[in-house]
C-alpha cells in the first residue's frame, strides 16, 4: 500500500517542495498550513506519518502533538530550525518520533519517512510477532502494549525500545544498540531519545524512577528488562 504523509507546514514553498520530494518516491503527501486543519485531517482520515512543523501559525506545535497523543499513535516527524538538544527533548516529550532540522536533505527525510512508516506497521524484519515476559505482553503488528491485562499508550519509538529490551529480557542492551532499534542510523540529532523515550516508558508503565522494577538502568552500559515482570506491591 502507497504510505500516506501528511505535510503540516506554514511555510508553502517548502511544504510544495517537500510534498514533490516524497511524490516522485512514490508516498501520497497532502500539505495543511496550520494545526487546526492538521488535526480535523488527523481524526478524519488514516496516515502512515506525519510530518509537523514545530513553528504552525496558529496553535503551539507541541501542544497540537500532546493532543494528538491522546488519541492516536500516528508516527509524527517534528520539522524545526532549532537545533539544541532542549528543542528536540522537549519534542520528544510532547511525543515526537523524530526531528529533522532545517535545512534537511530531502533523501534523508524519505528515507526518516519509510523507516519510521516500516516501525509502526510492524515490518521491522523480526520473525517473531510477539514477546511475553511475565505481565508484559507485546505484539509488534498492532504496535499493542499490554501489562498486567492493562492497555498501555505508546508511540512507535516507545514501543521499537520495549520490543528491543523484551528480546533479551534480563540482558543489559547498550544505548548504542537501543538507538539502532529506533532508527535507521545512530547519530548525535537524537542522542538523547533513548533516555527520555525510557523516562516515558516508566512512567506509562508506571514503574518508579528512582526503584525501577521493570526497567533497570545498568549504569555506563544501558538498560535491562527485569526478565520477570511479576510485581507484588506498589510500583
Amino acid at each position: 500500500m502507497q504510505l500516506r504523509i501528511l505535510v503540516v507546514e506554514r511555510d508553502e514553498r517548502l511544504a510544495l517542495q517537500t510534498s514533490s520530494f516524497l511524490a516522485h518516491h512514490g508516498l501520497a503527501a497532502r500539505w495543511c498550513g496550520d494545526g487546526k486543519a492538521a488535526l480535523a485531517s488527523l481524526r478524519d482520515e488514516e496516515w502512515d506519518v506525519v510530518l509537523l512543523d514545530l513553528a504552525l501559525p496558529d496553535m503551539d506545535a507541541l501542544e497540537m502533538c500532546r493532543r494528538v497523543r491522546r488519541w492516536s499513535r500516528v508516527p509524527i516527524i517534528a520539522v524545526s530550525r532549532a537545533a539544541a538538544d532542549a528543542a528536540k527533548v522537549a519534542a520528544l516529550e510532547a511525543g515526537v518520533d523524530d526531528y529533522l532540522t532545517i535545512p534537511f536533505s530531502f533523501p534523508e527525510m524519505v528515507a526518516r519517512v519509510k523507516a519510521i512508516a516500516r516501525r509502526a506497521r510492524g515490518d521491522g524484519g523480526t520473525s517473531a510477532q510477539t514477546v511475553r515476559v511475565g505481565q508484559l505482553l507485546l505484539e509488534a503488528a498492532a504496535l499493542r502494549v499490554t501489562l498486567d491485562g492493562k492497555a498501555v499508550a505508546v508511540t512507535s519509538n516507545e514501543f521499537a525500545l520495549l520490543w528491543a529490551l523484551a528480546q533479551a529480557a534480563g540482558q543489559v542492551v547498550t544505548r548504542d544498540r537501543l538507538l539502532d532499534w529506533t532508527r535507521e542510523k545512530s547519530d548525535e540529532v537524537f542522542d538523547r531519545s533513548v533516555d527520555v523515550n525510557i523516562s516515558r516508558l516508566r512512567q506509562k508503565l508506571g514503574d518508579d524512577p528512582r526503584h525501577p522494577r521493570l526497567i533497570k538502568t545498568v549504569r555506563g552500559e544501558g538498560y535491562l528488562l527485569a526478565a520477570d515482570t511479576d510485581r507484588s506491591g506498589p510500583v
